[in-house]
């Protein structure tokens, strides 16, 4: 019997050092060297002040000056991370999906035809920190009226922030929306 066991303890002494300690501690390493701001929760400083991740949305739908991201459905805390889990029958989703629209619809002076599905629906993690190119051109005309800038400048703007699909191929088009918004507060600076 104790042929078998003293093997077996071996094993997972061994196996508990690689896969619990030295792993981690190569992976972590590699990563600080190959990608330090990913590693480290790409964080968008101003200056030394931390104002944000670019993986994590943030509330702005409350003022006219800055574009609106996702909705979440956990009012964009990251620390339980995750969706409404309403379905489609739902009165509830359906409520909140119509108030939406009404709501972004009246603010952006578009037909609520015109409203991108990413602007009803919160996002899988409740944190998407993007928005598709088409939904931040919607909201061009309310964010320059807001802060007395042309059309133009701000659509500009928007057009240099599009990020374009990983590799060429992988996933949309999309728009970080924090970012967009600091860039924003920068031109009037």
């Amino acid at each position: 019997m104790w042929k078998q066991i003293i093997p077996a303890l071996r094993m997972l002494v061994a196996l508990t050092i690689l896969t619990g300690v030295v792993y981690p501690l190569v992976v972590t390493v590699a990563a600080q060297i190959l990608f330090p701001a990913e590693a480290n929760g790409s964080l968008i400083r101003q200056g030394e002040q931390v104002v944000g991740s670019a993986l994590i949305g943030q509330h702005m739908n409350a003022d006219a000056r800055y574009f609106w991201t996702r909705p979440s459905a956990i009012s964009y805390n990251p620390q339980p991370s995750g969706g409404s889990n309403l379905g489609p029958t739902s009165a509830t989703l359906q409520t909140l999906v119509e108030e939406r629209r009404t709501a972004f619809a009246s603010a952006n002076g578009v037909s609520e035809a015109a409203v991108p599905a990413e602007m009803l629906f919160a996002s899988a993690s409740g944190l998407d920190p993007h928005i598709s190119p088409e939904a931040a051109r919607l909201q061009v005309l309310r964010v320059a009226a807001a802060r007395g800038l042309e059309a133009t400048v701000v659509e500009a703007l928007v057009n240099r922030y599009v990020e374009e699909p990983q590799l060429g191929f992988l996933g949309q088009p999309r728009v970080n929306v924090l970012r967009l918004n600091l860039a924003l507060d920068g031109l009037q600076s």
